[in-house]
This record gives C-alpha cells, sequence and structure tokens, in this order.
C-alpha cells in the first residue's frame, strides 16, 4: 500500500494545531498557544500570515521533516461562500476571497493560504475540506417564513461528516448509504440531519439559531426579543453580546463550563441542575427535529464534541429522550486534524475527487 504523507494546519483564534498523517496513521502533533499580545501587533487575520507560517517551519524542522517529504497539505476551510461538503483543491478564486476576507475574518481563512503558499514551492497539492459554510440543505429548509429572513447553513460540518463517516463504518455502510442526526456539542452546538452523505437541514449554530449552548442563547422567543431590541436599554453590539457570547449557561449561571456546572450540580445546586437538563431538553428537541427532516428513516444518532464527554449527566438526559427514535453513538470531542487528513486520504486514494470552489458555490 503506497504510504500518503499529508502535513495538516489548522489555525484558530490563539493556536495553531498541526499533524502529520502517513495514511491513517498520525505520526506527530502539536498545539502551538499564541499568546494575545503577540496576535496584538497584527491588524487584520490575514496579516498573520508571516507569523504563522514561520510557527509552521519552526515545528518541521523540529519533527525532521521537508515539504518536499509530503504527499498533500490540507487547511482547515475558512469563510467562504456556502459549498457543498467535500475535499477542495485550494484555487486562486478561494484565496483571494479569503484573503480579502469578503465572507468574514476568522483564522481559519489562514488554513487554505498557509498550505497553498508552503505547498506550491515544492509542486504538492494544497486542499481544504468541509469547512463550516458547507451548504446542502433542501430548499423547503431554508424559507424561514419571511422572505427577508433566509435560514442559512453554518455548522461543525468537518466533525460531523467525519463522525457520520465513523457511525457507517459501524453499521458496514457508507456514509452515502445512511441516515444519520449528528449534534456536535461545544461552545456552540450543532444539530444536522444527514440524508445519504448530504446534510439537509441544520441549524445556524453561528448566529444564534437552536438550543441554548454554554455561551448563545439559541433561538429566542421571537416578539421579547424584539421588545428588548426597542427598548432603549441596550446598543446594537450589547444585543448580540446577550445572543452570543454572554447567553446559555453564561446568562443563567455565570459560567461557560460544563465541567464546573457538573460540580455545582454534585454539590446540591438545584438551579444549576435544571438548566443543565433544560440544555440537553433543547438539544433533544431539535434531534427530534432533524429526524422529521428524514421522515424518520433514522439509522443513528450521534453525539459529539466536547460536551459529549460528559456522560454523566447530559449524554444520558439526552439519550432518555431521543433513543427511542434510533441507536445513540457517542463520540466524545471532535479530532478535526484527523478528518482533514482522512478527507485529504480519500483523494489520494481515489476514493473521491476533488471539488472546484469555482464550479459549485453560490
Amino acid at each position: 500500500m503506497k504510504i500518503h504523507r499529508i502535513l495538516v494546519i489548522n489555525p484558530g483564534s490563539t493556536s495553531t494545531k498541526l499533524a502529520i498523517f502517513e495514511n491513517t496513521r498520525k505520526i506527530v502533533d502539536e498545539v502551538l498557544r499564541h499568546p494575545s499580545e503577540e496576535l496584538k501587533k497584527y491588524r487584520r487575520v490575514t496579516d498573520q500570515y508571516e507569523f504563522r507560517k514561520k510557527v509552521i517551519e519552526d515545528f518541521l524542522s523540529r519533527s525532521g521533516y521537508r515539504l518536499e517529504d509530503f504527499s498533500a497539505i490540507v487547511g482547515r476551510g475558512g469563510l467562504l461562500k456556502p459549498i457543498p461538503g467535500g475535499t477542495y483543491l485550494v484555487t486562486e478564486k478561494m484565496l483571494e476571497e479569503l484573503r480579502e476576507c469578503r465572507n468574514g475574518e476568522h483564522a481559519s481563512n489562514l488554513g487554505a493560504i498557509l498550505a497553498h503558499e508552503l505547498a506550491k514551492g515544492c509542486g504538492i497539492p494544497a486542499y481544504i475540506a468541509d469547512p463550516v459554510v458547507v451548504d446542502e440543505m433542501i430548499p423547503e429548509a431554508r424559507l424561514s417564513g419571511h422572505p427577508d429572513f433566509e435560514r442559512k447553513s453554518i455548522l461543525h460540518a468537518l466533525n460531523q461528516k467525519a463522525v457520520a463517516r465513523r457511525v457507517a463504518e459501524r453499521l458496514g455502510k457508507r456514509y452515502e448509504e445512511i441516515n444519520v442526526v449528528v449534534a456536535h456539542m461545544g461552545g456552540g452546538i450543532s444539530v444536522g440531519a444527514h440524508e445519504r452523505g448530504r446534510i439537509i437541514d441544520v441549524n445556524n449554530a453561528l448566529d444564534g439559531e437552536g438550543p441554548f449552548t454554554p455561551e448563545r442563547s439559541g433561538t429566542l422567543p421571537l416578539t421579547q426579543l424584539i421588545d428588548l431590541c426597542f427598548s432603549g436599554k441596550f446598543t446594537l453590539e450589547g444585543m448580540m453580546k446577550r445572543i452570543k457570547g454572554e447567553g446559555g449557561l453564561v446568562a443563567y449561571l455565570g459560567t461557560n463550563s460544563a465541567i464546573e456546572v457538573v460540580r455545582r450540580i454534585k454539590e446540591g445546586d438545584e438551579f444549576a441542575r435544571k438548566v443543565y437538563e433544560a440544555m440537553a431538553y433543547q438539544v433533544a428537541k431539535w434531534i427530534g427535529r432533524m429526524a422529521t427532516s428524514l421522515k424518520g428513516e433514522v439509522d443513528a444518532i450521534v453525539l459529539t464534541g466536547g460536551l459529549a464527554y460528559d456522560d454523566e449527566f447530559l449524554v444520558p438526559w439526552i439519550k432518555e429522550r431521543v433513543s427511542f427514535i434510533a441507536p445513540v453513538f457517542v463520540f466524545p470531542g471532535g479530532d478535526e486534524e484527523r478528518a482533514l487528513a482522512l478527507a485529504v486520504l480519500r483523494v489520494l486514494e481515489g476514493e473521491e475527487r476533488a471539488k472546484i470552489y469555482e464550479e459549485v458555490s453560490r
């Protein structure tokens, strides 16, 4: 079997996660933390390019690898136009949009840029895979109830598709042959309906739709929200913070840490228990909603993300409400680096064809 060595680059807001894979085996990985004082020097995220590139070069030097040793380089996908899921060859059009932050500014925009610049000098391909803007929603899922508002697909697509593939393997099938509901539970919570390889419906996990989360309010009572917006008590910035950053567990309990909430529950804090169980209740309701998107034909339900490590309270509470729909699988965390490497490996081994951004973006 041919050995494909893949360099994975996953830039975050205050870190750069790097890994080297040989086929499915992780050889080395490292999480490089960047102090906020260091990053404050850069006006825009894309201005960090040289700094992040040097970090990667130093990592390769410490690990004993040269760029010429790799079959491909893959970066975490950034904020692009809506696209179907899959593995994408990095192209000039993609780079142009990411450098100009046309669809939003985030550290993940650097993933494709860094992968391309490092790869081009040694003649190997650069890719991204399943960015947060993956959009495979069916037409009826896009309608919100008013033409001024279109529902958007923004989710943890990389991990959602990766764990859906793992479940398919457990069931002895291909991802494209099963229906599965995946709930990724972290600082944001996305619940997606996967129908034979496509995420046909999902809540907008970035902008406040869906269950409440450790720091996001989720879907709120609409008229009450409108009244508060026009009350004169809050600025636009203040309202946005109440929805994202100061909502959810933070608003109720003053912390975004599930570990802290569990500690309070064990010490007898009944209000903490009530709030935490309500979050589980909302996740379960959204799983039920997505099961209806699949017409009840659900092969499996998956709980993933950092909150899925809580097998004492949150996971059992959700299971209790949804296990009648389908078997529940739990894959805690979200190994983005492995997901990126496996996405590229499928292309290198001819299982999939790499997609071209210009041909499918909308």
